[in-house]
């Protein structure tokens, strides 16, 4: 192709071709294959896999000598702007405003020629548009988020635009009108949005809600799968009704404001029974709320549904079925620590067996097992607790953390006269958890003989059934998370968004394990008071898959993404 190619004058293959995304002969194929469809050569070479449709769209960009709109900028578009052109006419016309100046308004749209919708958007905004192209499964996916959230906001505003805001002195926090009888009733403008952000919480299976003051809004996220949304954002002065409201279902103190507060309540909806813990905190806007959703009736898991490779499974199964000892697994806040042990109480109890818990707080509810509930408040600590327990003939006991010296002290004799305990303890990875037990302030030589398994977990989210895409990972995406490309397989899959995800490209997680069985040379080492890097070594030599490699087996069965997996997972060292 000469020197002097103009893309403004070129054909969209003739581009696709200088760009490298495309070869002469599937543009030739695709040509003819385009003769039997009469469809879009774009959308022919998407189809038959010659291309991507951000390389199609890249192309007729630089055809037509336009911008591309990007993904971030179309799904991180302001809904303010956006609600500028109506919905109707945005999904008649494809297109989608995501920015706007004094006197300019960015537009992405699918066809940036059609010049109707162009001095319609001038019309209808008094702006002059900025075009941008979007292709079109990307643009449909921004609609979507888009006008959703406009709706979204349009309820909760309809809701809350009878509250009553009062202003007190000057200095003084401003308060909403929400006596106890009003409170009471369901009719109640901020009953309504309360009773809103816990039906979206639910229906999204959302284990975190927290409400977050700005100066102009309110910004109401949930956590899904791990990852925070926001699902609503009501203006700033709707932030004391909201707090208001949680405190009196908390019954927590309404008048004060300067101290931090935490509290519970429960909630039903059908078939389910939420507790649900609250903490409050006073930030410079105003105070901001954390409320933490467990699902009392919602425990369905077993240890085949956790997600275990099948050597693993196997060896967790014979560990937690023998007599005495102990088996502890580590992992950040959120990682499903409580729900492996839960699982693993399951599968053990009988009626033969006495299995007793002490945990802050009780997650789930299980059927056969005595749960105690820790209240520090009242001296019932985890110390308290487990020594009353010694008079009450457990066989197993599961202790929800070890946190000091007091609780691993109890913890290790339970497991070295006749008893079988799980625990967990904040730790990186598996052998790190090993020297935390020793950091705690346990002997090595205890440590050592109590010990029979410790293991470290994640949860990574899994790709959409519904949604997610074949792809072609390059050489250097492979590269970070350690796969060598000679083995792996050609395609992978990859997020994509859809309704049925919210746009994210996940839904549901499942955990992953580093897992380390106590054999003869690891106690050997850990009765020297060996290093970390030593521990780590030596359970390599003895095939411990770590939390990085179980989270590539994970990518390459096409369960999750490379994105995921290094969010969740560090470098192997």
């Amino acid at each position: 192709m000469s020197s002097n190619f103009n893309p403004q004058f070129a054909k969209i293959g003739e581009i696709l071709v200088q760009n490298g995304k495309a070869t002469e002969s599937g543009i030739n194929e695709a040509l003819a294959q385009q003769k039997t469809t009469n469809d879009k050569i774009g959308v022919t070479l998407i189809e038959m896999g010659f291309i991507e449709e951000e390389d199609f769209t890249s192309a007729f960009a630089e055809q037509l000598g336009y911008r591309k709109a990007d993904n971030f900028i179309l799904l991180e578009a302001d809904s303010e702007v956006a609600s500028l052109i109506s919905e109707d006419f945005a999904r008649e016309n494809r297109v989608l405003a995501v920015q706007k100046s004094e006197t300019t308004i960015t537009v992405a749209m699918e066809d940036p020629e059609d010049v109707v919708a162009v001095d319609s958007i001038k019309r209808l905004t008094n702006l002059t548009p900025d075009i941008l192209v979007a292709g079109p499964e990307l643009l449909e996916k921004a609609l979507d988020k888009v006008y959703g959230e406009i709706q979204k906001t349009t309820e909760v505003a309809e809701t809350i635009e009878s509250i009553t805001v009062v202003s007190g002195e000057e200095g003084s926090q401003e308060e909403v009108d929400l006596s106890p009888d009003k409170a009471s009733d369901e009719d109640a403008p901020i009953v309504k949005l309360v009773n809103l952000i816990f039906q979206e919480s639910i229906k999204e299976r959302a284990t975190d809600i927290h409400i977050e003051p700005m100066e102009k809004q309110v910004y109401i996220r949930i956590r899904i799968d791990g990852v925070l949304q926001t699902i609503m954002t009501p203006p700033a002065n709707s932030l004391s009704g909201l707090v208001t409201r949680i405190k009196i279902l908390s019954n927590l103190n309404i008048a004060e404001k300067r101290l931090p507060q935490d509290g519970r309540f429960s909630v039903k909806s059908p078939g389910k029974d939420i507790d649900i813990r609250v903490s409050i905190l006073p930030t410079v806007y105003g105070e901001k709320v954390v409320m933490r959703l467990l699902d009392k009736t919602g425990f369905d898991f077993n240890l085949t549904s956790l997600g275990f490779p099948k050597h693993n499974l196997g060896t967790f199964k014979k560990v937690i079925k023998q007599p005495y000892g102990m088996v502890v697994v580590s992992g950040p806040t959120g990682s499903g620590k409580s729900t492996s042990l839960y699982a693993a109480l399951k599968e053990i109890k009988s009626e033969r067996t006495n299995i007793t818990t002490v945990e802050d707080p009780v997650e789930y509810q299980l059927d056969g097992v005595n749960q105690v509930q820790v209240f520090e408040d009242i001296g019932l600590t985890f110390g308290s607790t487990l020594r009353s327990i010694l008079r009450q003939d457990p066989d197993v006991l599961l202790i929800g953390e070890i946190r000091d010296g007091e609780t691993a002290d109890i913890a290790v004799k339970f497991a070295l006269t006749g008893h079988l305990v799980f625990s967990t303890v904040h730790a990186n990875d598996a052998p790190g958890t090993i020297t935390r037990l020793l950091d705690i302030g346990i002997a090595p030589f205890l440590v050592g003989s109590c010990l029979n398994l410790v293991m470290a977990q994640r949860l990574v989210r899994r790709l959409c059934n519904k949604c997610k895409e074949e792809y072609t990972p390059s050489n250097e995406e492979l590269g970070l998370v350690g796969l060598d490309p000679s083995r792996v397989p050609k395609t992978l899959f990859k997020a994509k968004g859809c309704a049925e995800c919210r746009n994210t490209g996940y839904k549901g997680r499942l955990a992953i394990f580093e897992m380390i069985p106590m054999a003869r040379d690891l106690r050997k080492l850990v009765f020297d008071n060996a290093n970390e890097d030593d521990i780590r070594q030596a359970s390599l030599k003895n095939g411990m898959q770590t939390l990085r490699e179980a989270g590539n087996a994970r990518i390459l069965d096409g369960t999750t993404s490379i994105e995921e997996v290094l969010r969740s997972t560090v470098e192997d060292l």
